[in-house]
């Protein structure tokens, strides 16, 4: 899970046959420094653990070991299943693996996500990565314009300043 106040209330759903732990959070993301997008190879993006979560990565990959099912239970949106994908991708677990979705924090909801769970959904990771892309190539550049033009430290936006120029761009092709 993402957070210890669910790991804790899921924990005392599950018993002692689980052992649920949380990520805190994304575990990696883009470098600060730099855009990390190869815009000429396909977008392809360079990832990195945040230097605050490698004591969470090792203290996960501790815990995996001798565990016959690892069960990822982020949250349902495309931010959790992005987390999910970097926790495989980070973890690189060698038992199966299987993705919780649950939409209230109760026994039965657990147990439900527990029976119906699945795959990572890789249309939801895709898209939580194309959003952050997008903001790396767009809203950065922008916000750096805001800072300088109005006042220091102000953000043009993670989705609203890609998204506007997508339209401004579109816009001009059509015209």
């Amino acid at each position: 899970v993402e957070s210890p106040a669910k790991a804790r209330t899921i924990a005392g759903f599950l018993g002692s046959d689980y052992t649920v732990l949380a990520s805190m959070g994304h575990v990696r993301d883009l470098p600060a420094k730099g855009l990390s997008v190869d815009t000429d190879n396909a977008f392809a993006v360079e990832y990195e653990v945040h230097a605050s979560k490698k004591q969470v990565i090792a203290d996960l990959k501790k815990a995996m070991k001798g565990v016959d099912e690892l069960l990822l239970a982020t949250d349902e949106d495309r931010e959790g299943e992005a987390i999910s994908w970097h926790l495989l991708e980070v973890l690189k677990p060698t038992m199966p693996v299987k993705r919780m979705v649950f939409h209230e924090i109760t026994q039965a909801a657990i147990a439900h996500a527990i029976e119906a769970s699945r795959d990572v959904d890789h249309g939801l990771v895709d898209a939580q990565e194309s959003r952050r892309i997008v903001d790396r190539l767009y809203g950065y550049p922008v916000s750096e314009v805001c800072w300088r033009k109005i006042r220091q430290g102000l953000s043009a936006g993670r989705v609203q300043s890609p998204s506007v120029r997508l339209v401004v761009e579109r816009e001009r092709e059509r015209m």
